[in-house]
């Protein structure tokens, strides 16, 4: 349309308004718009509509398109008194409205029609009619007009039926396209006026519409263009077949065969760019993007493609930052092309990086952001190109062939280019090629930047949650352990799973696995921030219901946009005892090391933490040395279309098998459920075996507040250490945990001292008190009289640390068993 085009509705006006023809010489002329869904009923009814046709919005919706506009008749010419106005050239374009509005027509057609109009007798429209296609329900666009009110508005129009005709005109010599691509940045407002006018000179050029743009935007519905042409173009080789066996001479329209040429060149590329579009882009994996890239284009578009990407690209680090220069680095990452095997190999290896000299058709396409097309590379240019690559001759491989150089963007960015060659007996590149190319790497770069921020993205969160994740030493006292974490298989796969184990007062264990429902950086962070809270509470040796209790409460305050799932496990190896409470999790499952039986245990299931308000139970279980338990998230037992129960009965299972060590026995863990497939979750996987401790390798005395007892304390430890045949320890021990006692008995408030000593894997020693006050470390002068005790202790034990409990504190240290 090069005198008017149908507005978008302006911002402020409700999608009820008119929408209307513009025209620069008469005015505004009301336009119907109605939408036909795929069932034959009409879905959108315009006020135009309602004003021309005399029917309600309410009245119309839903009701069937053919019934709702019935047609009288088609107005024959010599009805038309106003010959010299604006149908006076009308020769019956497109077929009758019904078969429009029937279905029967899949392409886009226009025509005029008397319909029967309640109150109004008889009106005879204009209309158009477009077949949609796209992810909704509507399957036409009819817009309409008042044939009369078009004669009276518009005097002094050339009468050409087509100019007036909402649409993308298919002819190149487009008075309006200025004004056009002026306007588009209206209907689509991220766009700007430079970008708007490229698509308009395409749509211009090459007769068909832009589906995507740079900017991630989509036009929503479109227009089945060239359905039409190819229906003509299918009637025209009929009546040739006829006239030819009849002997006629062939119709004027079926001798035009340079339209016919020009179309299919159109429609060859039009579907090159569609079967690009469906090869590209099937997984959000960089490297396999750059290959599905290189392989899309070879051989059909071109012979070799070369494609290079900035170094910030190739290596993650986020989006690029500035315009490239001469010091910018390019990755080669993909080469394909149709030469014998290998020739390409050693020249132009993939994985080299290089800049690019100002002077190369290279730099000017990276810097400009356009394609840049050399019809043949001469031997002038073959040498400059080569004479950056040391010690290679590449000129036998690039001289006399047809180059196209084309810019991978993104968001105005460029991120790389594409070189492409065709061999020198194959038709050079032209200017259609060169708009070909830009919208094939125009497609190709939101691809490749879809997959870089997912790279990226999921790199952050991965770095992220590998940090959160603990490194568990494969010996806590009293119990072996072994983890397994798998990453998910779904897109964004980084979660919110974790495991940990807190060493407590006494000798226990706590063990913990929780999932954070959701995946990605949030749902990784939120894991970080209920694992340290966990650890926290475990360190003050909060009893497992109320921590659980605690943990909820800290959830509801970091809001209430997460769920988790948790189970705590306290082993008290001393006891032999699991003290367990569960918030919502799968229950664990404990493998009896007397007959290898397997069971899940039966806990109280709880609320998922951050629901509020619920209680938690907490329940003791007997175990007995040698027992494993097995704790997991349900992303290892939990597969989509499957209960549960399934994957519960098969961790059970291959839990109870015989294996070497306890990493074989995670691996056959994850291998029997691992290959069941559908698995999409990540998954945390902890097993503990529980070795206990032995009344023999535990020693524990009760004192007094006397001063003397740190001396008794002496004096017992080191009788003990020589009776266990540590000797070399003796000294040592008993210097420390004089000291423990000492600072017990000066701050204890009446209820006694309790010291402790266990052997296991280290010699432990522990003082509890009942002070609350946790001891710190002091600077301690030389004439201070108090602090030297911890001073001597840290520097003396291989670790020592305090922890509160329920009556009060434990203060221990530790100290490595001489080797045997």
């Amino acid at each position: 349309m090069d005198r008017g085009t149908e507005r978008e509705t302006p911002p402020g006006r409700g999608a009820g308004d008119d929408v209307v023809l513009e025209h620069t010489a008469a005015g505004r002329v009301p336009l119907a718009v109605i939408l036909v869904d795929r069932a034959g009923l009409v879905s959108h009814w315009s006020r135009g509509a309602r004003r021309l046709f005399g029917v309600t919005k309410e009245e119309a919706i839903g009701q069937t398109a053919v019934d709702l506009l019935p047609v009288s008749g088609a107005l024959p010419d010599d009805e038309d008194t106003g010959s010299q106005g604006v149908f006076a050239h009308y020769d019956g374009l497109g077929p009758d409205l019904e078969s429009s509005l029937d279905g029967r027509l899949s392409y886009p057609a226009a025509g005029r029609a008397r319909l029967t109009v309640p109150e109004r007798d008889r009106v005879d429209v204009l209309w158009w009619a477009y077949p949609l296609v796209g992810p909704g329900q509507e399957r036409l666009l009819v817009l309409a007009a008042d044939a009369g009110g078009l004669r009276q508005d518009l005097p002094g129009t050339d009468g050409a039926f087509e100019r007036i005709a909402p649409g993308f005109a298919l002819h190149t010599d487009f008075p309006g396209a200025d004004e056009l691509a002026r306007r588009l940045p209206e209907i689509l407002p991220s766009m700007s006026v430079g970008e708007s006018a490229r698509i308009v000179g395409q749509v211009l050029e090459l007769g068909y519409p832009v589906l995507e743009f740079s900017q991630n935007e989509r036009v929503p519905v479109t227009p089945d263009w060239g359905v039409a042409r190819r229906a003509e173009r299918r009637a025209r080789r009929e009546r040739a077949a006829l006239a030819a066996a009849e002997g006629l001479p062939l119709p004027d329209d079926v001798a035009d065969e340079g339209e016919d040429l020009e179309y299919a060149a159109v429609r060859d590329r039009l579907e090159f760019l569609n079967e690009v579009s469906g090869r590209i882009g099937t997984s959000l994996d960089l490297a396999q993007t750059i290959i599905e890239v290189s392989k899309a284009v070879v051989p059909k578009f071109t012979d070799v493609a070369g494609t290079y990407l900035r170094e910030q690209v190739v290596a993650g680090e986020g989006f690029p930052d500035g315009v490239p220069d001469t010091t910018t680095m390019w990755h080669r990452v993909a080469l394909e092309h149709t030469d014998e095997p290998g020739r390409w190999d050693d020249v132009v290896p993939v994985g080299e990086a290089m800049p690019f000299p100002a002077h190369t058709p290279f730099f000017q396409c990276m810097t400009s952001g356009d394609p840049v097309l050399v019809p043949r590379i001469s031997e002038q240019m073959g040498h400059m190109i080569a004479s950056q690559f040391e010690k290679r001759d590449i000129r036998p491989l690039i001289t006399g062939r047809s180059m196209l150089v084309v810019p991978l963007k993104a968001r105005n960015v460029v991120l790389g280019f594409m070189i492409l060659l065709r061999h020198p007996e194959r038709v050079e590149f032209n200017d259609m090629d060169r708009v070909t190319g830009a919208e094939l790497a125009a497609r190709a770069g939101l691809v490749l930047d879809n997959a870089r921020m997912y790279t990226y993205q999921e790199s952050v969160a991965e770095t992220l949650q590998d940090s959160m994740l603990p490194h568990i030493p494969p010996r806590m006292a009293g119990c072996d352990i072994a983890t397994r974490y798998l990453p998910g298989t779904l897109l964004g796969r980084v979660g919110g799973d974790w495991f940990d184990s807190v060493k407590l007062p006494g000798a226990r264990t706590a063990l913990v696995v929780g999932d954070v429902m959701g995946h990605g950086l949030n749902s990784a962070a939120m894991m970080g921030q209920l694992r340290t809270a966990v650890q926290t509470m475990a360190a003050m040796d909060l009893p497992p219901a109320q921590l659980l209790r605690n943990l909820d409460d800290l959830a509801q305050r970091l809001g209430d946009s997460y769920l988790a799932t948790c189970l705590y496990v306290v082993y008290d190896p001393i006891a032999g005892e699991l003290h367990l409470a569960n918030a919502g999790h799968i229950p664990p499952v404990i493998v009896h090391a007397g007959d290898g039986r397997s069971e899940l245990l039966d806990l109280p299931t709880g609320a998922p933490i951050g629901v509020g308000g619920v209680p938690f139970e907490a329940v003791r279980v007997r175990v007995e040395p040698g027992d494993r338990l097995v704790m997991c998230t349900d992303g290892l037992v939990e597969v989509r279309g499957e209960d549960i129960g399934v994957g519960l009965a098969t961790l059970s299972e291959s839990a109870a098998h015989p294996a070497a060590s306890m990493d074989d026995a995670c691996d056959t863990i994850i291998r029997s459920l691992n290959t069941r497939g559908g698995r999409k979750d990540d998954v945390a996987l902890l097993m503990a075996r529980l070795n206990g401790i032995e009344p023999d390798d535990v020693a524990e005395w009760r004192l007094t507040l006397d001063p003397v007892e740190a001396g008794r304390a002496r004096a017992a430890v080191g009788e003990q250490l020589h009776e266990w045949g540590l000797a070399r320890l003796a000294d040592t021990t008993a210097l420390l945990a004089g000291e423990l006692v000492t600072n017990a008995v000066r701050h204890s408030r009446g209820r006694g001292i309790t010291l402790r000593l266990v052997r296991g894997d280290t010699l432990l020693c522990e003082v509890d008190d009942d002070d609350p006050t946790l001891p710190s470390l002091l600077a301690a002068g030389p004439d201070a009289e108090f602090g030297r005790g911890l001073h001597v202790v840290g520097v003396l034990a291989r670790e020592w640390g305090a922890s509160r409990t329920a009556t009060g504190k434990t203060v221990w240290f530790e100290l490595t068993l001489p080797r045997r």
